[in-house]
């Protein structure tokens, strides 16, 4: 099974990137953003549970979205793979992920890290802002959404470097990085 980790600091293309690789290798995108929508929408029993820390407020356990994720794995398993978008953030979920993947006798393959320098990202996300009127994409969010991206999602590049499994990419075209991804893939393929 490919499972396959992106991340990056916001503005790095992981989006972007994700739906590209999805077409060409015909894996199943998991946000962990829309899995708790759906699950809340299908009123499943993780879901529920998921729905009473939301509606308060707060953020749902690492535990219980493992959980959410190894049920969309039990009920997919005919497919090619998944590319994890936004999970894991930390050092703690990466091990829990790895955990659960294991109990399932499958594995993440390669992770993905999107490099771009803070100042084009910056770039990226002030013009997108303009363009999308998202308000979180002004200077003071994006600072701190960089800063919790540094402090928080940054020290699992050693936690995959260790594991041989963390591919650095740059670039700076869209087709570049996916041009870069894919010879990449494909060798390990």
């Amino acid at each position: 099974m490919l499972n396959i980790v992106i991340f990056g600091a916001p503005g790095s293309g992981k989006g972007t990137q994700s739906e590209l690789i999805i077409r060409k290798y015909e894996l199943k995108h998991i946000s962990t953003g829309d899995i708790l929508r759906k699950e809340i929408e299908k009123h499943s029993e993780l879901g529920l549970l998921a729905d009473k820390y939301i509606s308060k407020g707060e953020l749902v356990p690492d535990e219980l979205i493992v959980g959410i994720l190894g049920t969309i794995l039990d009920e997919n398993k005919k497919i090619k793979g998944f590319i994890f978008d936004g999970f894991p953030r930390t050092l703690k979920q990466g091990e829990a992920l790895d955990k659960m993947l294991r109990e399932k006798d499958t594995s993440v393959v390669a992770v993905l890290n999107l490099s771009v320098e803070e100042n084009e990202l910056i770039q990226r996300l002030l013009k997108r802002g303009e363009i999308s009127g998202r308000s979180d994409d002004n200077m003071e969010t994006i600072q701190s959404r960089l800063d919790v991206y540094r402090n928080q999602t940054e020290p699992l590049k050693e936690y995959y470097k260790k594991q041989g499994k963390l591919i650095t990419i740059k670039g700076d075209t869209i087709e570049d990085v996916f041009e870069k991804i894919t010879d990449t893939l494909d060798r390990m393929l």
